[in-house]
């Protein structure tokens, strides 16, 4: 199931995202898996779960949420391994995991094209894929990143260009029940001024992410309705 197309570097506002891009249920021996596009960016996820866990990571009052990003090529590295505790720590507050005590919910990124903004492309795909396999969720969750450039200005979603030139890039994850902070990952020099007006600035486009997300599973939920009654009758 798509939505939307993916934009070939589209001139854009600062204020803008990139074209967004979202496909569910594609990958077999899943319990949920979703293809997220966020311009050219392209990340796939997988969700599995409740499963068994090792009893080495069992804990008895809740599920354990594990998270493992593998890059284009090659096996995962101290990079990959930042991206996962990020995405883990984006995720586990808003599943529900004391529902599946002593068991295991498991979440596979796999970067297929990295045209800028990955963290946050990782984490929409993570969620949606969550989404697909029922995972038990209190609400969603959505990151956004941007770019700071040495004027001050924000750019929104940005392309590797923009992420090299700039002073700061910085992504946020928002929950959808009070957009509130998730998590926050920053890189380069910036001032609490300029962190603010950044934080702001996504969390305001997280609202957009939002949008598209349900608009993604009702678009999935009445395909696969008109599925079922063309199979009944």
């Amino acid at each position: 199931m798509a939505d939307e197309a993916v934009d070939l570097n589209i001139p854009r506002f600062s204020s803008e995202l990139r074209s967004l891009r979202c496909e569910q249920s594609l990958l077999n021996k899943t319990d949920g898996s979703a293809s997220f596009f966020q311009g050219n960016t392209h990340v796939m996820a997988a969700a599995y779960g409740p499963a068994e866990v090792r009893s080495s990571k069992e804990l008895i009052d809740k599920a354990t949420l594990e998270v493992v990003f593998r890059p284009k090529v090659g096996l995962p590295g101290c990079a990959e391994k930042l991206l996962e505790r990020v995405i883990r720590n984006s995720c586990e507050p808003v599943v529900l995991t004391s529902r599946h005590p002593r068991s295991s919910l498991t979440i596979v990124v796999q970067l297929v094209q990295d045209s800028g903004s990955l963290l946050a492309c990782a984490i929409n795909a993570a969620c949606m894929a969550m989404i697909d396999a029922g995972f038990p969720m209190k609400c969603l969750v959505c990151a956004v990143s941007c770019a700071l450039n040495e004027s001050g200005d924000i750019q929104l979603d940005p392309s590797p260009e923009k992420e090299k030139s700039a002073c700061a890039v910085m992504t946020f994850a928002f929950d959808s029940a009070n957009k509130n902070v998730m998590t926050s990952s920053t890189t380069g020099s910036f001032t609490v001024q300029e962190y603010d007006r950044c934080l702001e600035a996504c969390r305001s486009a997280a609202t957009k992410l939002f949008d598209f997300f349900r608009l993604s599973v009702e678009r999935k939920l009445s395909k696969d309705a008109k599925f079922m009654d063309i199979n009944i009758a």
